[in-house]
C-alpha cells in the first residue's frame, strides 16, 4: 500500500455530501457504490473525498467536533432497514434532514437491541472496547452538548467545562441510554464506510482522505485533552490560529482553531496525534495532511483579533512529529497540502520524508515560466489538481480572467480547438505527475454557481450536489479517454 503513489493515476475529488440522492445531502449508499463503479469503469482509481467528521451547524467539514468520529448525517437509512434494525419501511426514502435521520438511528438502534444477530451485538461490543480511547469522551461530549442546547463546551455549567470527577460520573450514570445511542452511531457510521472501502478497493479504487491540521475548539478533544492545546487555566483561548493575508483573502483567515501546545505533545511523544492518524489509516489509503506548512511553522493570532492580518509565524516540530508517525506505522502514503506561503523550511520538511505535494493549474498562470504550478516545472512526485475544493470551477475561474490573462492561458495550452476548462483537464492528465486529482464539478463543466466553498466566507457553503443527468455520455467517455490516453489506468 505505501507504494500507491509512486505510480501515475487518475482521481476525481467528490465529498460524500456531494453524491446524489433524495435527502438533504449525499449518503454512504447505494450512490456512493454507483460513483465507485463510475470510476472504475472510467479507469480513475483514487477518490477523494473530504474530511468525514461530525459538522457544527455551519456544515464545514474542517470544523468537526471530533478529530475521530464519522458524521451521523452521512449514515444510509436503508442499510438500517435491510438489516431488521428499522422495521417500519414505509419509512425509507421519507428521512430529509439530520434531525429526522438522527430519530431514525436511535430507533434503529432499539431495534438492533431487541433483534440484532450476536455477531453484530458482539461486534458493537468490540467497536466501543477498541475506540474506547476517543468514543467514551466524545459520546459523553455529544450528550452534554445535546443537554446545553449545542453550547460550546466553554459555556457549560463550570463542574463540566472543567470535568469535574463528581459530575462526570453522575452524567454517565443520568445519560447512559443516550451514550450508548451515539456510540451506535458512530458504530453503524464506520461499518457502512469499511464496506464501502472494501467495495472501492475490490474495483481497484483506493480512498482518498483529507486530515485537517487543527481541530475545532468546540470539539470532544479539546474539551478532553486541554493539556494538547494552548489554553488558559479556565480553558479559554489566548491565540486562535489561521493565514496571513493571500491568494484568498486580503484579510487572511481566521479560522479561530487552538495552536496546539507542542512541548506538551512532544513530551508525551505525540501521542495524542499518532492515534489521530490511527484512525485516519483506518479509513484511508491515503491521507491529505491540510495546511501541512502549518507543521514547520502556523500563522498565530490574538484571539481578540478580528482578522488574520496581524499574527505571527510561531514554529512547529513537524519533522520530530512526521518521524513519530513514521515509527508507529512506517511509510504511510501522505500528501503534504503545501499551497500558500511556502518557505524553503516547508519544502525541506516535505522532502525529507518524501511527501508529494500539491500542484493547483489555476495558479499556474500568473507571473513567469518559473511558477512553480506551471507543468513545465513539475517533478513526477507530486498531485496536479485543475482546482481544489476551496477554488472556483475551473469554468467559472476562466470566465474571470481578463482578457490578457486568457490569451496567456490559451497560448500556453496550445489554443486548443476545444474548451478551456477540458484543455486544462487535458494538461493535468498529460503531466508528469504521478497524480492527477479533477473536481467533479471540471468534469461536469459546470460554473462558479457550483463551486464547493469560497473561503473567508461561512454563507452557502459545503451545499453541492452533481446529479448523474450532468455526466453525460460524452463527457464521461471523453474523460475516460483522457486518462487511458495518458497511461493512468
Amino acid at each position: 500500500m505505501k507504494d500507491i503513489l509512486n505510480k501515475r493515476r487518475a482521481g476525481i475529488l467528490l465529498h460524500i455530501t456531494s453524491l446524489p440522492g433524495t435527502g438533504d445531502m449525499g449518503d454512504l449508499g447505494k450512490e456512493a457504490y454507483h460513483f465507485v463503479k463510475f470510476l472504475h469503469d472510467s479507469g480513475v482509481s483514487v477518490w477523494q473525498v473530504l474530511p468525514l467528521g461530525m459538522t457544527h451547524a455551519d456544515n464545514s467539514p474542517y470544523q468537526c467536533l471530533s478529530a475521530h468520529a464519522g458524521n451521523p448525517a452521512l449514515i444510509n437509512i436503508d442499510w438500517l432497514v435491510d438489516r431488521g434494525w428499522l422495521q417500519r419501511s414505509e419509512k425509507k426514502g421519507e428521512y430529509f434532514g439530520n434531525c429526522s435521520k438522527k430519530r431514525l438511528i436511535a430507533e434503529a438502534f432499539d431495534g438492533f437491541l431487541e433483534r440484532a444477530e450476536q455477531h453484530d451485538k458482539d461486534g458493537f461490543a468490540y467497536f466501543c472496547q477498541t475506540k474506547a480511547f476517543w468514543l467514551d469522551d466524545f459520546s459523553l461530549f455529544v450528550a452534554l452538548r445535546n443537554e446545553f442546547n449545542q453550547l460550546c463546551w466553554n459555556q457549560w455549567p463550570e463542574h463540566f467545562k472543567q470535568k469535574d470527577a463528581n459530575a462526570i460520573k453522575e452524567a454517565r450514570r443520568r445519560l447512559k441510554a443516550e451514550i450508548e445511542c451515539i456510540k451506535f452511531e458512530q458504530y453503524v457510521f464506520f461499518r457502512q464506510w469499511f464496506d464501502l472501502k472494501a467495495y472501492a478497493n475490490q474495483h481497484g479504487v483506493f480512498l482518498f482522505g483529507d486530515i485537517p491540521i487543527f481541530v475545532s475548539y468546540d470539539s470532544s478533544d479539546v474539551w478532553a485533552n486541554r493539556e494538547v492545546f494552548k489554553l488558559d487555566e479556565s480553558g479559554e483561548m489566548s491565540v486562535v490560529t489561521g493565514v496571513p493575508p493571500d491568494y484568498f483573502s486580503q484579510t487572511g483567515q481566521r479560522w479561530g482553531n487552538p495552536h496546539y501546545n507542542w512541548q506538551y505533545l512532544e513530551e508525551t511523544g505525540f501521542h495524542w496525534w499518532v492515534e489521530r492518524m490511527q484512525t485516519q489509516l483506518e479509513l484511508f489509503d491515503i491521507i491529505r495532511i491540510d495546511h501541512f506548512r502549518g507543521l514547520e511553522a502556523a500563522w498565530e493570532i490574538s484571539a481578540a483579533e478580528d482578522t488574520a492580518i496581524n499574527g505571527a509565524w510561531v514554529k512547529a516540530p513537524g519533522k520530530a512529529l512526521l518521524s513519530a508517525i513514521r515509527e508507529a506505522y512506517g511509510s504511510i502514503p501522505l500528501v503534504a497540502e503545501d499551497l500558500g506561503v511556502i518557505t524553503p523550511e516547508v519544502e525541506e520538511l516535505r522532502d525529507e520524508f518524501n511527501l508529494p505535494g500539491m500542484k493547483i493549474l489555476q495558479f499556474a498562470f500568473g507571473g513567469g515560466t518559473d511558477n512553480p504550478y506551471l507543468p513545465i516545472n513539475y517533478e513526477k512526485n507530486c498531485v496536479v489538481y485543475t482546482g481544489t475544493h476551496d477554488n472556483d470551477t475551473t469554468l467559472g475561474w476562466f470566465e474571470k480572467l481578463s482578457e490578457d490573462e486568457k490569451k496567456y492561458v490559451n497560448d500556453y495550452l496550445g489554443n486548443p480547438s476545444y474548451s478551456l476548462h477540458c484543455a486544462l483537464i487535458h494538461a493535468a492528465l498529460a503531466s508528469v505527475a504521478n497524480l492527477a486529482v479533477i473536481p467533479m464539478q471540471d468534469i461536469l463543466e459546470l460554473g462558479s454557481e457550483h463551486r464547493m466553498n469560497t473561503p473567508g466566507t461561512t454563507i452557502g457553503n459545503w451545499k453541492w450536489r452533481f446529479q448523474w443527468d450532468q455526466l453525460s455520455h460524452e463527457r464521461a467517455a471523453r474523460f475516460a479517454f483522457l486518462v487511458g490516453l495518458f497511461n493512468r489506468k
